[in-house]
């Protein structure tokens, strides 16, 4: 039965006067059914009259009676037997949740039953029971709804970070990469970058562009449990910090917190910030030839993002503009941090590292040895003896051989028919490539010294050598030719003789001249007395 047909009913009686077996056989509703609810009108009707006449009497009671007059029809179930949902089978739903509080307690929050694990269970056991039965049941007596609680911050207070996977086409290839978001709790400011993972490296640069960004630093950032900032869990609830985060927090003297397991709404303000920079950032644009375009376009467009006037903000302010005021509340910015992970690694046969499942190479004669690396988002440097020795462009890809041909030149002086198929001299740049191919192929010693010279010159000035020889003759192009136009000493500018430097040359042609007279008087049959 539905409101407007219930309506009809009280309508069609005692307001058009028709009768109850008219008004079933119209509606084609029974007459008992529509009886029921002509009764039930009446009653509460006089009902309402009595309570009318009663100055004293309790009001309440007559707005529940208009609102129940005025209401849909509903049915009592409360007294309704339950078939199914006997006590043998409560009594096992029972001992099943138990089971989930033992696991809980022990910490095995991942390993707890769900309805679904408890209705196939009942099922195996040979109980007829539906799974809406079971979840009926749960929810009744054991769920409830949870309370949140409204949070005020102050200004320069808090500041939230936290990861989001972003789908994107890199250089034509389809990849998932990791958006790190720092949000400030007070203004609802971001700072987004993308990055190809969540190592810590990654997770510390973020820290220290996002403060370099703001200008300042918060007096406390929330994380939830990523294992970049949560080493290991002490007891059910107590976390503690990795070596790096503490590190970072001593340097830069902010406190941290973490949010309860499976409480992402205890940092919703970049809960929400992940999905909302998501998505008005790359649902309209998301194919770039290299993640640094793609970094550079989400610094763009969270900009535009920061600078929108909220009308939820108080003054109709934008979150830059809130950014502003908190300024004088922030911990005062420090040079940068070193975002760098340390490892240390021994060089192989082939004068390489393995890192991340790459091999980087350093100086030849460090074969053997053990070195430091610093491990940053874009570059890898390695050090010996505190002494930096080697620096490269760090990959992301897997099992790629990343050369510099200059840490094998005392190697290949001693063996210069490995030059040819080495992975370094494929690895070379496209100039070098082309000197080789045209004027070096059969000379593997000439352009190891060529090499030599352009790490102690310049290749642009060994290039400029090339060219100059070419004009000349294409046979002139040696290592020999090149070093001594790249080495040749500057000749001095011509400068004018001044008052003194005129003199002496004054002088010195009159001593030539004594010089000659005596010669030709010599000639000439001896000395005049």
């Amino acid at each position: 039965m539905k409101l407007d047909q219930k309506a009809e009913i009280l309508i069609k009686y005692f307001r058009e006067n028709k009768s109850q077996r008219a008004i079933s056989r119209e509606m084609k509703i029974s007459r008992t059914t529509v009886r029921k609810y002509i009764k039930e009108y009446e009653a509460k009707c006089e009902k309402i009259y009595e309570l009318q006449e009663d100055v004293d009497g309790d009001k309440s009671e007559m707005s529940a009676l208009i609102n129940e007059m005025s209401s849909s029809p509903g049915y009592d179930t409360s007294t309704r037997k339950k078939i199914k949902l006997t006590t043998e089978i409560i009594e096992k739903i029972e001992d099943l949740l138990k089971q989930n509080e033992e696991n809980k307690f022990l910490g095995r929050s991942k390993q707890l039953m769900k309805k679904i694990d408890m209705h196939e269970k009942l099922v195996d056991m040979g109980y007829d029971i539906s799974y809406s039965t079971i979840c009926n049941y749960i929810r009744e007596n054991y769920e409830t709804k949870e309370a949140f609680i409204r949070q005020e911050y102050d200004m320069g207070e808090t500041v939230e970070f936290d990861w989001g996977d972003v789908k994107m086409t890199i250089a034509g290839k389809h990849v998932t990469v990791q958006m790190g978001l720092m949000t400030t709790a007070c203004s609802p400011y971001h700072y987004a970058k993308l990055y190809h993972n969540q190592k810590m490296e990654n997770f510390l640069d973020i820290h220290v562009q996002a403060f370099n960004d703001i200008g300042g630093v918060h007096k406390e950032v929330v994380y939830d449990n990523l294992k970049q900032a949560v080493r290991k869990f002490v007891g059910i609830n107590e976390k503690e910090a990795t070596e790096d985060l503490i590190k970072l927090s001593l340097y830069y003297g902010f406190k941290y917190r973490f949010c309860n397991v499976a409480s992402g709404n205890e940092k919703g303000h970049v809960e929400r910030g992940v999905e909302f920079v998501r998505r008005k950032v790359f649902s309209s644009r998301n194919d770039f030839d290299t993640l640094e375009q793609a970094n550079e376009y989400l610094k763009n467009e969270v900009h535009k993002l920061n600078s929108k006037k909220r009308n939820w903000l108080k003054n109709n302010q934008s979150p830059i503009d809130v950014l502003k005021q908190e300024m004088p509340c922030l911990i005062p910015l420090k040079p940068s941090y070193d975002t760098s992970r340390r490892t240390e690694a021994r060089v192989n046969k082939y004068s390489v590292i393995n890192l991340d499942l790459n091999k980087y190479s350093v100086p030849d004669y460090l074969v053997g040895k053990f070195v430091d690396t610093k491990i940053y988002p874009e570059r890898i440097e390695v050090y010996h003896k505190k002494i930096k020795v080697a620096e490269h462009k760090r990959s992301y890809q897997r099992h790629e051989w990343i050369i510099d041909i200059n840490h094998y030149l005392d190697t290949l002086k001693k063996k210069p028919g490995a030059l040819h198929s080495s992975a370094g001299r494929r690895q070379l740049s496209p100039e070098l490539q082309t000197i080789y191919h045209e004027y070096y192929t059969c000379k593997a010693r000439d352009f190891i010294e060529l090499l030599e010279l352009i790490k102690e010159k310049d290749l642009t000035d060994v290039v400029n050598a090339i060219n100059e020889l070419k004009k000349i003759k294409n046979e002139l192009v040696t290592t020999a030719n090149i070093k001594n136009i790249v080495c040749k000493a500057p000749r001095e500018q011509y400068k004018p003789l001044g008052a003194e430097d005129l003199t002496i040359q004054n002088a010195s042609i009159r001593q030539i001249e004594i010089l000659n007279e005596m010669f030709n008087l010599k000639s000439s049959g001896g000395y005049k007395n």
